[in-house]
């Protein structure tokens, strides 16, 4: 069976606005994927590109963020990093299930829903894995 691959990068200034940008690009590569899949994968490209943005780069717009999706047959690898000091990924707790807290759920949001997700050590990049047979967790 011959797999189509598409490859998309990008390095953009640490901008919301510049994030949307590359989230619609994905969105348009992946139109032809199953829709929850696609779903799951732009989830968690938003939230790895905030997070880098918010977290990594503190909103500093002078500050890069480095993104590359590559989209197979079902299967999406999604990398992105950020000039920022990083984090302890490490030692992030898990939010109570019953919280309704907005802030301090991304970590976890990646680990619900990547079939793998891979920090580098310093935390400042993360490398996520997406296959069209992850099912939407149960809330």
């Amino acid at each position: 069976m011959n797999q189509t691959v598409c490859d998309l990068r990008a390095v953009f200034s640490a901008d919301v606005a510049e994030a949307e940008k590359f989230c619609m690009q994905f969105h348009e590569l992946a139109a032809h994927q199953e829709e929850s899949f696609v779903f799951v994968a732009e989830l968690l490209l938003r939230e790895a590109l905030m997070n880098a943005i918010q977290h990594g780069s503190r909103g500093n717009k002078q500050m890069q963020v480095w993104c590359v999706v590559r989209l197979a047959h079902r299967r999406v690898i999604i990398a992105v990093r950020d000039e920022g000091e990083g984090f302890d990924w490490r030692n992030v707790p898990k939010p109570p299930d019953e919280s309704l807290e907005t802030h301090g759920r991304g970590v976890d949001l990646l680990r619900r829903y990547a079939s793998s997700v891979r920090f580098n050590n310093k935390g400042n990049a993360v490398t996520l894995i997406v296959r069209s047979s992850n099912q939407l967790p149960k809330v």
